[in-house]
C-alpha cells in the first residue's frame, strides 16, 4: 500500500482545481476563469486498492503582492508545500512566465519529486509546440515526469496517475477510505455561493467578495443555510443583488441545486449582502473572515 500528500500547484488559472475534481471524481473545489478563485488550502482524497493519494489543492502563486489577499494567498501556497511527498505542477499549455519562475523557485526550496503536468493541451492548435516546450522545461528543472494532459475533458489522465502512483511513498492510509475531503459542509456550501457569484458578475466585483456562513443547521434530510456575502463597496452591494434582486436570486437558485446535489438532501438557502469596506487589503478582517493559513 502507498500513501501521501500531493501538492498541485501554479501560477493562477492553470486549472488546479479542475484537475482535483477530475482526479477525485467528485466536485470539492469550485472553478471559474477568474483570478483568485482558489483561495483556502483543500484536501481532496483518492483511495484505491493500491494507494491513497491526499491531494493539496492551492491558491496561484501571484509575482504580485501589494495587497493583503495576495500575500495570504501566497503564503497559504507555499505552506502546502512543506510537508508533502510529491508536487505536481500544473502549466497552461507551452509557455512560460514570470509567474512560473517564481513556482520554480518555491519549489526548488521544497526539495520534493515533481511532476510537471502541461494542462489545455486539447486547446493546443499547434501540436508541434509541445515537444521544444518540453525540452525546455526539462532543462529548468529535473523533474520526476513530464505529462500533457487535459484537465477539463480527461485526456491522458490515466498517465498522470500512473506516475503519481510511481512516486508515492509506501504507507497506510492517512484518512478513512470512504472519505473524500477534509473540509465540512459549512466550508463547502460558502464557496459554492462563491462560485455562482464569480460566474454571474462583471470584472469589478468577485475580488472584492467574500462569503461566510452565519448559519448551517441539519434537520434530518433537510439543511437551513443562512450565508452573508461580504464586499468592499455599497456600489458593488447594488450590482451583487442586481436590479430588483435578479442576480442574488439566481446565484441562490444555482448554489441550492449545486448542495442539493452534494449533499444528497433539500436545501432552503437564504442570502444577504454587507460592506465590509477594504476588508480584503486588512489583515485582521482576513482573519476574522476564516483566511488563517
Amino acid at each position: 500500500m502507498k500513501s501521501g500528500y500531493v501538492a498541485l500547484v501554479g501560477r493562477p488559472n492553470v486549472g488546479k482545481s479542475t484537475l482535483l475534481n477530475r482526479l477525485i471524481g467528485q466536485k470539492i473545489s469550485i472553478t471559474s476563469r477568474r483570478p483568485q478563485t482558489t483561495r483556502y488550502r483543500i484536501h481532496g482524497i483518492k483511495t484505491t486498492a493500491e494507494a491513497q493519494a491526499v491531494f493539496v489543492d492551492t491558491p496561484g502563486l501571484h509575482a504580485s503582492e501589494k495587497r493583503a489577499m495576495n500575500r495570504y494567498l501566497n503564503r497559504t501556497a507555499s505552506a502546502a508545500l512543506q510537508g508533502v511527498d510529491l508536487v505536481v505542477w500544473v502549466i497552461d499549455r507551452p509557455g512560460w512566465l514570470p509567474e512560473d519562475d517564481l513556482v520554480l523557485r518555491r519549489i526548488q526550496v521544497a526539495e520534493r519529486p515533481v511532476i510537471l503536468a502541461i494542462n489545455k493541451v486539447d486547446r493546443l492548435e499547434d501540436k508541434g509546440l509541445l515537444l521544444p516546450f518540453l525540452k525546455e522545461a526539462a532543462a529548468r528543472y529535473p523533474f520526476a515526469a513530464m505529462v500533457p494532459l487535459s484537465a477539463l475533458k480527461g485526456d491522458n489522465l490515466e498517465a498522470l496517475e500512473r506516475e503519481i502512483l510511481e512516486h508515492l511513498p509506501e504507507g497506510e492510509p492517512i484518512f478513512p477510505e470512504d472519505q473524500i475531503t477534509d473540509r465540512s459542509e459549512r466550508f463547502l456550501a460558502a464557496e459554492i455561493v462563491r462560485e455562482k457569484l464569480l460566474r454571474a458578475l462583471g470584472q469589478e466585483v468577485p475580488h472584492a467578495l467574500t462569503v461566510e456562513i452565519e448559519k448551517f443547521q441539519t434537520e434530518g434530510a433537510l439543511r437551513r443555510i443562512h450565508a452573508l456575502i461580504w464586499v468592499e463597496r455599497e456600489g458593488q452591494k447594488a450590482i451583487v443583488i442586481g436590479r430588483q434582486g435578479e442576480v442574488l436570486k439566481k446565484v441562490g437558485e444555482r448554489a441550492r441545486c449545486d448542495m442539493e446535489r452534494l449533499f444528497d438532501g433539500k436545501v432552503y438557502l437564504e442570502l444577504w449582502v454587507k460592506v465590509k469596506e477594504n476588508w480584503s487589503d486588512d489583515e485582521r478582517a482576513l482573519r476574522s473572515l476564516g483566511f488563517v493559513e
